[in-house]
């Protein structure tokens, strides 16, 4: 079986050094759609290397994405990239991410889950600097065809929208050449730019990495709830729900609370929820 859930879970931690500087943080941010407009002070404390800060969802890239090609590349997995999908992710940030360091990256395996047709590798990762802890993340890798061997379904609980009206709503075209633009800080998966590959995955062509999307709601929510700093993000968790195709327009609403936002993500075009279950907090 391309998936031996058991050796993957004991298998040892994986090590390695990551490196990033205000060149990677720029390239990120342009992928999740910043700098628009050009000029928009706003906008230049995500593209100008003078006046930059860090949006911590630029943890789930530095040093090149190594926590998805360390969870994909773990010891009993070995399944084909045109079956696999971001199911979820969560960051937790320690303090402040550094606009260039050099910190620890380390990853393993902590479960993998049956859910029948499918399977789904939960991944976990923490980052250490210098001065200690910077972020730690978990990522939910769902492949398709290598469920049914008999593990742990594990849990699934959803979180309904609040009832009152969101606070925010914002909307944010999807530039058609974004995904082209995002894989390279480092997620190289063909999916999002080979229609022939986004065929064999069942597609009509090549979809938006989830994870572009999930950094363009981050913005939105430190934009227009947080004043504009990164600094004050803790925490970000989603789902995903839905795929988004370049070319469409996301809408992000948000339910600011006290040191908590929920947010709500869906294709204005087709009506459909792409990232749910979804909490940013902060200080």
């Amino acid at each position: 079986m391309p998936i031996d859930a058991a050796q993957a879970v004991a298998a040892e931690p994986r090590t390695t050094r990551i490196a990033w500087d205000h060149k990677d943080v720029q390239l990120y941010h342009l992928g999740i759609g910043a700098g628009i407009p050009a000029t928009d002070p706003a906008e230049l404390r995500y593209t100008l290397e003078s006046r930059l800060q860090v949006l911590p969802s630029f943890a789930t890239v530095a040093g090149g994405g190594m926590a998805l090609a360390g969870g994909l590349g773990a010891p009993g997995i070995d399944v084909d990239l045109a079956g696999v999908l971001h199911g979820g992710q969560r960051i937790e940030v320690h303090r402040p991410l550094p606009v260039r360091g050099s910190a620890i990256h380390t990853s393993r395996v902590t479960a993998v889950h049956d859910k029948g047709k499918a399977a789904v590798i939960v991944l976990r990762s923490d980052v250490t600097d210098a001065d200690g802890p910077l972020w730690s993340s978990e990522s939910e890798i769902y492949v398709k065809g290598e469920g049914g061997f008999g593990g742990e379904r594990g849990t699934s609980t959803r979180l309904g929208l609040p009832d009152e009206p969101p606070s925010h709503t914002v909307e944010r075209a999807v530039r058609e050449d974004q995904a082209l633009l995002y894989r390279l800080s480092g997620d190289w998966n063909p999916l999002h730019a080979d229609p022939d590959f986004a065929a064999r995955a069942g597609f009509d062509r090549p979809i938006l990495h989830g994870l572009c999307s999930y950094g363009m709601a981050l913005k939105a929510v430190v934009d227009e709830v947080l004043g504009g700093d990164a600094g004050r993000v803790r925490s970000y968790a989603t789902r995903f729900a839905g795929v988004v195709h370049p070319g469409e327009t996301l809408r992000i609403r948000m339910w600011g609370g006290a040191g908590r936002v929920q947010v709500s993500v869906t294709v204005v075009e087709r009506d459909v929820a792409v990232l749910t279950d979804t909490v940013v907090t902060h200080t």
